[in-house]
């Protein structure tokens, strides 16, 4: 029997919860899902941003949630147990050296990057597994493998983030539940803002990867479609690298040839 693939990346029908889907990659993410026949939640801590990601997605809603506060987050959780697709964004930075770093600092990063990562992937694998399907993709970063000096506490929530993706997916496998990571590289986002506006900095990551330029936050949608159709059905436990091969080559210098 031959299969029709021309539906391979459909989503039709199933409902999305994009959250941190009021800008960046998670605003990308909600827009494509929706172009692809989702039913999407678009949920962010801005509820200007999350209903403005909702009009330009057309079949999508949007609601406020602050994934920091266990309350909401666990309220939010509730509302949408029938969603049968999940991708998690948010994220922050605090540039600083180790030895400069305050608690507080590497608290509210840990506590945003990591513990609500964790908490949203318990929340929703709960869920997900009693209804026997779906797909979570949450977003890592090329600092998961690659470090500079003051991404430590950053990078260290990267990589924590895809320990716990490997570990959800062989807990939540058995109950068809896929778990992803996608790993951008330097994407034109908010979050990027600072090193965009510095001319040496900007320049310095565009001309590290193979394609020698730096992403836009829509091109980080393909995979996330992807992840979250049929197309994907037999891949789990896994983070997919969109970094133009940061992580791929050494980029510090090219010899002659």
């Amino acid at each position: 029997m031959t299969r029709d693939y021309t539906n391979l990346f459909r989503i039709d029908g199933r409902k999305a919860v994009v959250v941190g889907a009021g800008s960046g990659i998670g605003r990308e993410a909600a827009v494509a899902l929706a172009a692809h026949g989702a039913l999407v939640v678009c949920a962010d801590a801005d509820a200007e941003s999350a209903a403005a990601t909702a009009q330009l997605a057309g079949r999508a809603e949007s609601v406020t949630v602050d994934v920091s506060d266990e309350r909401s987050l666990s309220d939010f959780a509730r509302a949408n147990t029938d969603c049968s697709i999940l991708v998690h964004t948010p994220a922050i930075n605090v540039r600083k050296s180790i030895c400069d770093y305050t608690l507080t600092e590497f608290d509210r990063v840990v506590g945003l990057n990591l513990r609500s990562t964790f908490h949203i992937l318990q929340l929703f694998g709960r869920s997900m597994c009693s209804n026997g399907n779906g797909s979570i993709v949450t977003v890592s970063s090329i600092r998961a493998q690659t470090v500079e000096p003051g991404q430590g506490v950053y990078a260290a929530t990267k990589s924590g983030l895809e320990s716990l993706v490997r570990t959800a997916a062989a807990e939540f496998g058995p109950s068809n539940v896929r778990v992803n990571a996608i790993r951008p590289g330097v994407v034109e986002t908010p979050l990027t803002a600072q090193l965009k506006n510095n001319p040496s900095w900007y320049s310095a990551y565009a001309e590290k990867p193979a394609l020698q330029r730096w992403a836009q936050a829509w091109e980080m949608a393909g995979v996330v479609v992807f992840l979250a159709s049929d197309a994907s059905t037999y891949v789990t436990g896994t983070t997919i690298a969109v970094d133009a091969g940061w992580t791929a080559i050494d980029g510090r210098f090219t010899p002659p040839l």
